[in-house]
């Protein structure tokens, strides 16, 4: 059963650079272990359901909004919002800020999809400041797994991939296109290319159990813009990863205790993404969800919920 947290204890916008204010909230209780949940996209925002999977009893639970979207401003939606400063070292670096703010020495990581690239980052840089790690659908960023889900999983989907290609003028690479479409002065230009952008992403879920729903397009207008304008911005920069990065430098993660859960039928990131990585992390057990996709199923938040109780049980 997920757990009830209820309205926050405690919330604020704090000033990271560079203009830049990140927000942040947390709930659960004050004294337990803390926990920061890091979320999706790029660009997703927060969700305080990602809160039901940690015992309130037991977890000081701690959501922020990275850069640039969700209640973080300046929001990257607007295009005269510039995104020189919000790469994945800056929201490394506000990580870091945060948990000095909130004067937390260890704090357990969760992860998920894009979120899981961001925990690396920050784990491998500050390995010290990690008590355990918990990845759900993990991705790693290379450059092959960006052309995978906006190319090589068209093979399933040739008639969509026709579409999406299409929607970036046939441009030989489709993600710079459409980086570059979510730039255009008119707003229309704009609008269109994040439906096509996000179309074509609820199509690489569609076939799973919990992907028919529309995850991605089905977001209001100005989430959606959000979304898609920094999708596109990290993906056309790969972000500012070294190529295979988070495999070379999986040995600094030695000595931290993780769980990756990963969906059978996730064809967007497959499979060999996350036991790639539990085979170059030692210290990480790779749970495989038979019934699930990206989108995740009722077995994969038990199991998820079941390890985060298992590391409550831990201290910090």
């Amino acid at each position: 059963m997920p757990y009830s947290h209820g309205d926050p204890r405690a919330s604020g916008l704090l000033e990271v650079g560079q203009g830049n204010q990140v927000y942040w909230e947390e709930s659960g209780n004050p004294e337990g272990k803390p926990a920061l949940v890091v979320h999706g996209g790029p660009g997703s925002g927060s969700n305080r359901r990602s809160r039901e999977y940690f015992d309130p009893e037991r977890y000081r639970v701690i959501l922020f909004d990275q850069r640039g979207c969700g209640r973080s401003l300046p929001n990257a939606g607007d295009p005269t919002t510039g995104l020189a400063h919000n790469t994945t070292h800056h929201l490394v670096a506000d990580m870091e800020v945060l948990r000095e703010h909130l004067g937390v020495q260890r704090w357990l990581l969760s992860g998920g999809s894009w979120g899981s690239t961001l925990t690396l980052a920050y784990a491998q840089k500050h390995a010290d400041r990690v008590s355990e790690i918990v990845l759900s659908a993990a991705t790693l960023s290379r450059h092959a797994d960006h052309e995978w889900i906006t190319c090589g999983v068209g093979r399933f989907f040739p008639e969509a991939l026709e579409r999406f290609r299409a929607g970036a003028g046939g441009a030989e690479n489709v993600i710079a296109a459409y980086n570059a479409l979510m730039a255009h002065p008119d707003p229309a230009v704009r609008d269109k290319a994040a439906r096509d952008w996000t179309a074509w992403e609820d199509t690489v879920v569609s076939l799973e159990p919990n992907g028919g729903s529309a995850p991605y397009s089905s977001r209001p207008d100005p989430a959606l813009h959000t979304l898609v304008r920094l999708v596109t911005h990290y993906w056309a920069h790969d972000a500012w990863l070294g190529d295979g990065q988070l495999l070379r430098d999986a040995h600094r993660l030695s000595g931290i205790p993780g769980t990756i859960l990963h969906g059978r039928h996730d064809i967007g990131g497959p499979v060999e993404v996350a036991w790639t990585l539990a085979k170059a992390w030692p210290d990480a057990e790779l749970v495989v969800v038979e019934d699930s996709g990206h989108t995740g199923s009722d077995e994969f938040d038990r199991l998820k919920q079941q390890a985060l109780d298992r590391y409550a049980l831990t201290p910090a």
